[in-house]
């Protein structure tokens, strides 16, 4: 998947798994990306997978949810 993609499954599923609003959970990918913290995934297409979406949906809800 594309990166942008990428970012929107994890969204996605930030806002299934933790019960969020979308703006909420787009806030904290925002924040997220900001930090850099995909930037290995911008220049690593290999890691655009979906068990990598899922593992990285909950490490943002866990760094990001409480700003």
């Amino acid at each position: 998947m594309t990166y942008e993609e990428f970012l929107d499954e994890v969204t996605t599923l930030i806002t299934e798994k933790y019960a969020i609003a979308d703006e909420v959970a787009i806030r904290m990918v925002m924040r997220a990306q900001a930090d850099d913290f995909f930037s290995v995934h911008d220049d690593d297409p290999s890691l655009r997978t979906l068990d990598r979406a899922h593992q990285d949906a909950k490490v943002v809800y866990r760094n990001y949810s409480r700003e």
